[in-house]
C-alpha cells in the first residue's frame, strides 16, 4: 500500500507590525531607549540600542557603522532600507519585526529570540544565529553570504527565491524548516537537517552529502 503522500510544512505565521496610523518623529537612538510609536530617520555613525525596548515604530534609511541592539526588545517595528556594517542582536526579543531592504555586512544574533520576523530583500553578508530560538519566520528575496544555525531552534521558518553560499547546521533542531525556497551550496552537516524540508532538485544536488550522513558510502 502506497504511503499518504506528506502535506507539507506548516507556513510561518507571519503580521505586517501594528503601528498607529501617526508616528512622533524622533531624532536618534541611545543605549536603554524605551520608543513607543515613533519614526526614526537618517541614523549614521555607531548607534546603540542596546538593552533598550522599541515598539509600534519604524527605523528608515539608516545608515551606521554599528548597530547594537543587544538585549533590545523589539516589538511591532518595521525597519526599511537598513545599510549597516555590523547589526548586533544578541539575546534580543524581537516580536512581529520586519526589515525590507538594504545590506548588512554582520547579523550577529547570539542567542536571539524571533517570533513573527520578516526579512524581505535584504543582502547579508553573514547572519550569525548560533543558539538562536526562531519561530514563524520569514525569508523573501534574501541573498546571504554564510549563514550559521549552530545549536538553533528553528520553528516553521521559510525561505523564498534566497541564496546563501555556506550553511552551518551543527546541532540544528528543526521543526516544519522549509528551504524549498533557498538556493544553498552547502551545508555543514546534513545530518542535522533532519526536521527540514527539500525539494527534489536539492535532493539530488547535495545527494552525496546527505547519503555520508546516512552512513552510505559512494565510490566510482
Amino acid at each position: 500500500m502506497a504511503s499518504p503522500k506528506a502535506r507539507g510544512p506548516q507556513s510561518p505565521r507571519i503580521a505586517e507590525p501594528d503601528l498607529p496610523p501617526r508616528l512622533d518623529a524622533h531624532r536618534g537612538i541611545a543605549a536603554r531607549i524605551e520608543l513607543l510609536g515613533a519614526t526614526v530617520e537618517d541614523l549614521t555613525g555607531d548607534v546603540s540600542a542596546a538593552h533598550g525596548r522599541l515598539a509600534e515604530s519604524r527605523v528608515d534609511a539608516a545608515s551606521v557603522g554599528r548597530f547594537d541592539l543587544t538585549g533590545t526588545g523589539l516589538s511591532d517595528v518595521a525597519m526599511t532600507d537598513l545599510r549597516a556594517v555590523e547589526l548586533v542582536a544578541r539575546d534580543g526579543a524581537w516580536r512581529t519585526v520586519e526589515i525590507t531592504g538594504g545590506r548588512v555586512g554582520t547579523l550577529d544574533g547570539l542567542r536571539a529570540s524571533w517570533d513573527g520576523v520578516t526579512l524581505r530583500g535584504l543582502r547579508i553578508d553573514y547572519l550569525s544565529l548560533p543558539s538562536a530560538e526562531l519561530a514563524d519566520v520569514l525569508f523573501v528575496d534574501c541573498e546571504i553570504g554564510t549563514l550559521d544555525v549552530p545549536e538553533a531552534r528553528l520553528t516553521r521558518v521559510r525561505f523564498e527565491r534566497c541564496r546563501v553560499d555556506e550553511v552551518d547546521t551543527r546541532g540544528l533542531r528543526a521543526t516544519s524548516l522549509d528551504l524549498r525556497g533557498l538556493e544553498a551550496l552547502s551545508f555543514t552537516d546534513a545530518a542535522a537537517l533532519a526536521g527540514a524540508w527539500l525539494d527534489t532538485r536539492q535532493a539530488e544536488m547535495h545527494a552525496a552529502a546527505l547519503a555520508q550522513a546516512l552512513g552510505i558510502r559512494i565510490a566510482d
